[in-house]
């Protein structure tokens, strides 16, 4: 089953390239991965069925009131080095480590 991760930020379109290189690294690794990125708005409809979610650090301020709202999933703010350098690998490995 496809560990399924939940990216959210401001609007989405620097978020967007790093799922993609995310999406990459996973495919060379052979995991399987649904990981989609949306705007922060839509966290409410688009969560719930998340195993993983992580919040862009341009939203990071967001995390205390969204953790509320996860319900018991594993939120965490992408760390701002990882994201500036859109680094797939240490995003994906961040993620798969707050897997419970």
């Amino acid at each position: 089953m496809a560990l399924k991760v939940r990216v959210f930020c401001n609007a989405g379109m620097s978020t967007s390239m790093l799922v993609t290189k995310i999406k990459e690294v996973a495919k060379k690794r052979g995991l399987e991965l649904d990981i989609v990125a949306f705007p922060l708005a839509e966290f409410e409809d688009k969560s719930k069925d998340a195993d993983v979610i992580l919040l862009g650090p341009q939203v990071g301020y967001a995390k205390k009131d969204y953790q509320g709202k996860a319900g018991g999933i594993p939120l965490e703010v992408i760390p701002m080095v990882d994201y500036g350098m859109m680094n797939g690998e240490k995003v994906l490995d961040f993620a798969l480590g707050l897997k419970k």
